[in-house]
């Protein structure tokens, strides 16, 4: 009978185990900048969604594109009906895994360089990527800061010719949040 508790405890707890293994959140800040000597534009989004198992180090970002606020109402109508129509193509979306997962310790607070490795999918095109951050791991969450630039043009997002003096040829992406452990 205590042979049947135990593998029964143990199992509880392994289960338990894995389940702390993965981390969430609802709320990861996406920022993302364009800046000319003509104009600066910036577009604001607070509602990101991250999943992040910390047993694999495999993650999947995602973003609606709607959510993007800015200072003008202009631009943000020009930006989900010209540029990323939103309405065809909703959301961004990251997917992939730490690469240098070795040296994370998840159950150790402290702060880690990390290198990932995957996919992003902007405006209905996927491109292999390769990004770096850092993660600091704290009180059991993990508060994630990771800046990189992208190119329009290799989303197929078409800038027209009579504002492309207005957006820059690389837009500058600050992605930060702080993931707590899942609760299933």
């Amino acid at each position: 009978m205590k042979k049947i508790i135990f593998v029964f405890s143990a199992l509880f707890l392994l289960a338990h185990a894995g389940q702390a293994q993965k981390f969430f959140t609802r709320d990861a800040k996406i920022k993302f900048s364009s800046e000319t000597p003509m104009e600066k534009i910036e577009g604001l989004n607070k509602s990101g969604t991250c999943v992040l198992d910390a047993a694999t180090g495999k993650m999947e970002w995602k973003v609606l594109i709607k959510g993007f606020l800015f200072e003008k109402a202009l631009m943000q109508e020009h930006f989900n009906e010209n540029y990323l129509e939103s309405s065809v193509y909703p959301n961004a979306q990251y997917k992939g895994q730490i690469t240098n997962l070795n040296e994370v310790k998840f159950n150790q607070d402290g702060k880690y360089n990390v290198k990932t490795s995957g996919k992003l999918t902007i405006h209905g095109v996927e491109r292999d990527v390769n990004m770096e951050g850092t993660l600091k791991v704290s009180n059991g969450n993990l508060e994630v800061l990771s800046n990189f630039v992208i190119k329009p043009e290799d989303y197929k997002i078409t800038i027209p010719s009579l504002v492309k003096d207005n957006i820059a040829k690389e837009i500058k992406v600050v992605v930060s949040a702080v993931l707590a452990p899942l609760k299933s």
